[in-house]
């Protein structure tokens, strides 16, 4: 058993030039708890600011919708492009700074996977394939995904647009950064995945074309705004929320990824594991892990998510060069405090998944708090 008060995790760690406390960060998580139009509340503000005076180093928001067209995943999931969306952001940064963490927004399009807008009845991706599976339940949707129309060329610009705008956006609101997805099935991982992305034009056919929509939205996040001090970073995952088996095709693949997000001016790689641990999806066709791939031959930080609570896992990980930050999601929701705890050496509390059921929002997470209390 890992040393806890000794853990490596506890060391502090330098990200894209700025220090952080250490190397534990919130993953991004969605909790439906938004006003009906988007606009972030203040129980959210209580929420993360509990992960920052729990000791996290890093905050990273929730997936937030980043136009008024096709972005908006779910009913009730915070947006990005009102100014009445940037004032109710900005006391939650607010907040997190005063809890000393660092504040990022992961900026999402949810494309094909989106199952409530209230700016569209229907879904958009990069071609008019039925995605797999079912709606998620905890999310507020059921049944099967609606067959998304293929994206035109003014659509795709009207998409980067969103980003750049939200980028801008999260600055004013007081952000240290935006995290792009590029993960988990969204959109942008739609057009990387070769089942999902069926173009013949400039987006599809070879991986150094379906992940030229990623790279276009980096860059051009970057020129917008060239601070060096603002973070840009990416998250990936070859698994996706409606898909655990999926893999990318090797490790040849996951070079041009990589280096093409790298060249874009991403300042770290967030690879995520969707519904599985780490060591489960990590592992590539030449035996090396991806989150090490991605340092080796990008130079840049990573963060690495999946099982991250199992603290010997990610003291291993840490120790044997596969990234540089973890992140946790299930192990943050059931210990806020879990830098805290693990720096007085004391046990974490076990996830329990009634905490998102039936629905994963605020509300229903504090009515288990309430229950298991007493």
């Amino acid at each position: 058993m890992t040393n806890l008060a000794a853990h490596p995790a506890l060391e502090p760690v330098t990200l894209a030039g700025a220090k952080l406390a250490n190397r534990l960060a919130v993953a991004p998580m969605t909790r439906v708890s938004a006003s009906e139009d988007g606009t972030p509340t203040e129980a959210m503000d209580r929420y993360y600011a509990a992960f920052a005076s729990g000791g996290f180093g890093l905050v990273i928001t929730e997936g937030t919708y980043t136009d008024a067209e096709y972005s908006q995943g779910y009913f009730f999931q915070p947006g990005i492009v009102t100014e009445s969306h940037v004032e109710a952001w900005r006391p939650i940064a607010e907040s997190i700074h005063a809890g000393g963490a660092r504040a990022v927004m992961q900026l999402m399009h949810a494309g094909a996977l989106s199952q409530g807008n209230r700016y569209r009845t229907n879904t958009a991706g990069p071609s008019a394939v039925l995605p797999k599976g079912q709606m998620m339940p905890e999310y507020g949707g059921s049944g099967p995904w609606p067959t998304p129309r293929a994206m035109t060329d003014d659509d795709i610009e009207t998409a980067v647009q969103g980003f750049v705008a939200a980028a801008l956006k999260a600055r004013r609101a007081g952000f240290d950064g935006v995290e792009v997805h590029a993960a988990n099935g969204y959109l942008l991982d739609q057009f990387l995945t070769d089942y999902t992305n069926l173009r013949s034009d400039s987006y599809g056919g070879s991986v150094s074309n379906r992940i030229r929509l990623t790279s276009q939205v980096v860059r051009r996040i970057r020129v917008a705004i060239p601070d060096e001090d603002f973070w840009l970073g990416v998250r990936l995952s070859q698994t996706k929320v409606n898909d655990f088996q999926y893999r990318w095709a090797g490790s040849d693949d996951a070079r041009v990824v990589f280096t093409s997000l790298a060249d874009a001016g991403a300042d770290y790689l967030h690879i995520a594991s969707e519904g599985r641990d780490w060591i489960e999806t990590a592992r590539l066709d030449d035996g090396d892990t991806i989150t090490a791939l991605a340092k080796k031959v990008t130079g840049l930080p990573v963060i690495a998510n999946g099982g991250m609570h199992d603290l010997n896992q990610a003291a291993q990980l840490l120790e044997g060069g596969h990234a540089d930050v973890l992140s946790l999601g299930r192990g943050a929701l059931a210990n806020p405090d879990l830098p805290t705890r693990v720096a007085g050496g004391h046990d974490l509390e076990t996830f329990d998944h009634a905490m998102l059921q039936p629905r994963a929002s605020l509300d229903n997470a504090e009515q288990w708090r309430r229950d298991t209390s007493a």
